[in-house]
């Protein structure tokens, strides 16, 4: 890296950079749709659920309208996330604590991203931080974090490299995604096709509910990761907790377990990462009498916008669910059906999970070589042989 020429963030920009809509207000039914700090995750845009705002307000921010190829830097609370806008979002617009950089055409939006990523980078942004109040980056910072910019050529030699372990990560998102979508139609289509080969079964009666305990008090920051209703929101980040604590079987996460949280955001999924320690608010979903564990998180998911509706009329400030409600009725197939079933939805259940999994590994390989091929200290050719060989 000392070999690269180092220049201000600034000079590889269009436009100086901008944060977006100061007070965007709660949202409402109709209007422009807006990515705030907790969409910026991971080096992707989650547009699942945007908070929309009204025109008229948006339209005071036409600076930071986007139009598809900037990229946005989280600059409040989780600082230091990034992310390309996809082509989609052309004229969505950002909430104050992001970012937008309009790169020149000289760098590419990925190459920025991958070094804003580099480790070099991100000590940069957090040596910076206000922490007074919330943790906060200074726009001036941002426009003066010294890039290292090595020829064309080998920065998008390394684009091509790290994002090809971008792609092979997307596309077995989507399997895992399709897979998943495709088992709950089969499942929709035989309760609707062949009601009378359904029973009615109390929730608890087809799965144990195991909560979780308070496991992050005195935690050692080493060890399995504990899980918390963020990490299985947004996956392990800057704030997830570890420890080195012996616990019992039935407190560990493993792949394919299925956990649901029935606190706060009420969530239901599939556990695919390593072996890792359930928090308090999060049950572990054991299946009873034999039944596949695809066949809990259907049942559970069935129940989950109910779930969700009674967390909400909670007058607490985390609105949850109580153990009577997983006594409620669900529709179990019978023996027969239950086997039909299993043939077709348990081959797309264990597919989704190897997906999980392959994606996993790719994104580890993808963080270990970030920051050798951004610092100089991996060359081109070594990483590809190393793709080469992971792939």
């Amino acid at each position: 890296m000392s070999e690269w020429e180092q220049v201000p963030l600034e000079t590889l920009l269009s436009a100086s950079v901008s944060y977006g809509i100061v007070q965007p207000g709660v949202g409402q039914e109709v209007g422009v749709p807006i990515v705030r700090v907790k969409d910026v995750r991971n080096g992707k845009v989650d547009v699942s659920d945007p908070l929309l705002v009204s025109s008229d307000i948006e339209s005071k921010y036409v600076r930071t309208r986007l139009r598809g190829g900037e990229l946005l830097l989280t600059l409040v609370g989780s600082t230091g996330q990034v992310a390309v806008v996809p082509p989609q979002l052309a004229g969505w617009n950002v909430a104050r604590a992001i970012g937008v950089l309009r790169p020149l055409p000289i760098v590419s939006p990925r190459w920025l991203q991958y070094f804003l990523e580099s480790e070099g980078a991100q000590q940069y942004i957090h040596e910076r931080l206000n922490t007074t109040v919330q943790a906060t980056l200074n726009l001036k910072d941002v426009r003066l974090l010294p890039v290292a910019l090595p020829s064309q050529e080998e920065r998008a030699a390394i684009v091509e490299v790290l994002g090809a372990l971008d792609d092979k990560i997307a596309f077995s998102g989507r399997i895992a995604t399709t897979a998943d979508e495709l088992s709950g139609e089969l499942f929709r289509y035989s309760m609707l096709a062949r009601p009378d080969r359904f029973i009615e079964l109390a929730l608890s009666g087809a799965a144990e509910f195991i909560n979780g305990r308070a496991f992050t008090k005195g935690a050692t920051g080493t060890g399995r990761m504990v899980v918390r209703i963020a990490d299985i929101n947004s996956g392990p980040g800057s704030s997830t907790v570890y420890n080195d604590i012996e616990v019992p079987d039935m407190h560990l996460a493993r792949p394919g377990d299925v956990l649901f949280a029935w606190s706060g955001s009420l969530i239901v999924t599939r556990w695919f990462r390593p072996e890792a320690i359930i928090n308090q608010h999060i049950f572990k979903c054991v299946p009873k009498n034999g039944y596949p564990h695809w066949l809990v998180s259907q049942l559970v998911q069935r129940k989950i916008d109910g779930f969700r509706a009674i967390a909400a009329d909670k007058a607490t400030t985390m609105g949850h669910i109580q153990r009577k409600h997983l006594d409620e009725p669900v529709s179990v197939p019978v023996t027969e059906e239950l086997a039909l079933l299993d043939s077709q939805i348990g081959p797309l259940w264990d597919r989704a999970l190897l997906a999980e999994r392959e994606s996993l590994a790719l994104a580890t390989l993808r963080d270990t070589l970030l920051p050798q091929l951004m610092s100089g200290r991996l060359r081109v050719k070594d990483a590809e042989k190393i793709v080469e060989d992971a792939t």
